[in-house]
């Protein structure tokens, strides 16, 4: 009887406290695991994160930090330059030679690029035509840009050479006069634009004509149906198709434009009196051109080209984002 109240007690006390009953303990989310293709897809891109970041990411901060400081060769050694901010950039921004060098340096990058990507358009569309031999004439256009750049620059200044030059000879030899090529301030800019402009037509040859093979021969076939001529079907179907590879065509070849430095520096060194002066030559001789290098400035004049460049491919970015959501 006692046990029969006993659990009759308990029983109707639970009833009536089921209140006080303590809830249920929270059940603990298992973490995911990651699965072996995202295993495998961080592995494969780690390599990638620390390139990035060895050669990239920390050679940028030490630039932007010795543009900061005030960098003696002492001080570059043994640590312990003396904070500046952007006093760096204000002695640069008000140089004499800035000025000069900024316009050189736009005239050198949007002549260079002009003709590049022209003279490559057309040896492009040319070389698509698949005639007979196209394959070995257009392995021999690749030849400037396999070349090292030093056997280039020095080619380029031995045939523009003022006295024993070939481009002078053959001048010469129609009645014309001599030109001071690489000695005159009128004419060394153009001198170096010349050989830049011949280095980087292989890379617009290349680009171009792959994006060439994308395009359907169908609309070849098609316009000349309705009568369209060679000059109709390269504004009509080809220069359209080819505009996002035009596009970054044109972006890369700016951005290594921007930073030619030893073509320049062979053939001119800057000269003569600075007349073939841009940012990246000047930048170079501040840091090791003069027996008393200045390190931040050089360093200061480095990321105004960097900038530039952010600044170009933003563009690039924004016009494709707007392209996309036209289209």
């Amino acid at each position: 009887m006692a046990t029969t109240e006993t659990l009759s007690r308990r029983s109707a006390g639970n009833a009536g406290g089921e209140a006080s009953t303590p809830p249920p303990a929270p059940t603990r989310r298992k973490r995911r695991r990651p699965s072996t293709g995202q295993l495998a897809a961080w592995g494969f891109l780690a390599p990638l994160i620390v390139y990035l970041l060895v050669f990239y990411a920390y050679p940028l901060y030490r630039n932007i930090e010795l543009s900061l400081h005030d960098y003696t060769v002492r001080s570059f050694v043994q640590g312990g330059a003396a904070f500046v901010g952007f006093d760096n950039y204000v002695s640069v921004f008000t140089d004499p030679t800035f000025g000069p060098a900024l316009l050189h340096t736009a005239l050198f990058t949007v002549i260079s690029i002009i003709f590049q990507f022209s003279i490559g358009m057309g040896l492009a569309v040319f070389f698509h035509q698949h005639f007979k031999l196209s394959a070995t004439l257009r392995a021999l256009f690749l030849v400037p840009w396999l070349l090292p750049l030093i056997v280039s620059a020095s080619t380029w200044a031995w045939m523009l050479n003022s006295e024993s030059g070939i481009v002078n000879s053959v001048i010469e030899g129609l009645g014309g006069q001599q030109v001071n090529w690489l000695t005159s301030p009128q004419w060394a800019l153009t001198s170096v634009i010349i050989a830049n402009i011949w280095i980087g037509i292989p890379f617009n040859l290349v680009i171009l004509y792959s994006g060439l093979q994308n395009i359907p021969n169908d609309l070849y076939e098609a316009a000349a149906l309705d009568g369209a001529n060679g000059w109709q079907k390269f504004w009509r179907i080809t220069f359209p198709l080819l505009r996002p590879v035009s596009a970054i065509t044109i972006l890369l070849g700016l951005i290594y434009t921007l930073k030619v430095f030893d073509i320049i520096w062979i053939m001119t060194r800057g000269g003569p009196a600075d007349s073939s002066t841009t940012l990246a030559t000047w930048s170079y001789q501040m840091a090791f051109g003069t027996a008393l290098p200045d390190f931040s400035p050089a360093a200061a004049v480095g990321n105004v080209l960097i900038i530039i460049a952010l600044i170009f491919g933003f563009l690039y970015i924004a016009a494709q984002r707007r392209q996309e959501k036209n289209s």
